[in-house]
């Protein structure tokens, strides 16, 4: 069963994913002010990996002129969302699938937090291609994923940093040892200059890093 369809991970998502990235919600925060440097106050803006509703709900809070179409996988984690949005979500559509569920836009904005890293180098160009299609010209783009060197010795070494961090937050030693270690051998994990070269092979430019946090870093780039 995957993470994002077993009800007992999606129960506790908000609460894991608070512990385990550093500043959680000052990426939120972060990402929202460098959407609004190029949205207008009646913008448009696509979140892919809307699952679990976290950033969608404080972008609707942030910015009550602004329409939003979420995308994802998981059809259990849009219930999430949606459930989290409550009467904001009359200004969200959300759509169950990949990239291409995703309407073509044009859109002012799109962001793609935590969601990169759980895809192939070849499709994660394929998604980012497509996000770029949907985006106005202009328009801007915001990611955040890990993002660590291609030496093993490093990538461990961050790892282990990252599951340090989720410990002294709360989440068992165990757990956070062994989520590491599983996190290192199954994501496609790309290093900053294999994520910056998609993005701008993409068609993305200024692309420039916004966030570190341990294992995870931010960009935001414009289309």
């Amino acid at each position: 069963m995957s993470t994002f369809s077993d009800p007992k991970a999606i129960v506790g998502y908000a609460e894991n994913a608070s512990r385990r990235v550093p500043g959680l919600k000052d990426i939120h925060r972060m990402s929202a002010l460098l959407l609004a440097e190029r949205t207008p106050s009646d913008g448009h803006v696509l979140v892919v990996g809307a699952g679990g509703g976290m950033e969608l709900k404080f972008f609707t809070q942030s910015f009550p002129g602004w329409k939003f179409d979420g995308v994802d996988p998981s059809a259990e984690m849009l219930a999430m969302t949606k459930t989290s949005l409550g009467p904001l979500a009359s200004r969200v559509q959300l759509h169950h699938g990949y990239i291409d569920a995703a309407p073509k836009g044009p859109f002012d904005g799109a962001s793609c937090l935590l969601t990169l890293h759980f895809i192939n180098k070849t499709e994660r160009y394929r998604m980012l291609c497509e996000i770029h299609a949907r985006l106005k010209p202009g328009g801007v783009f915001v990611a955040v994923h890990y993002s660590i060197s291609e030496h093993s010795a490093q990538r461990d070494l961050w790892l282990s940093r990252c599951a340090d961090f989720a410990i002294l937050s709360g989440v068992d030693t165990e757990q956070a040892k062994t989520s590491a270690i599983a996190i290192g051998k199954q994501l496609p994990i790309l290093s900053p200059d294999e994520d910056e070269d998609l993005m701008q092979k993409a068609g993305f430019s200024g692309i420039s890093t916004f966030y570190v946090g341990l294992g995870f870093r931010g960009w935001v780039a414009y289309a």
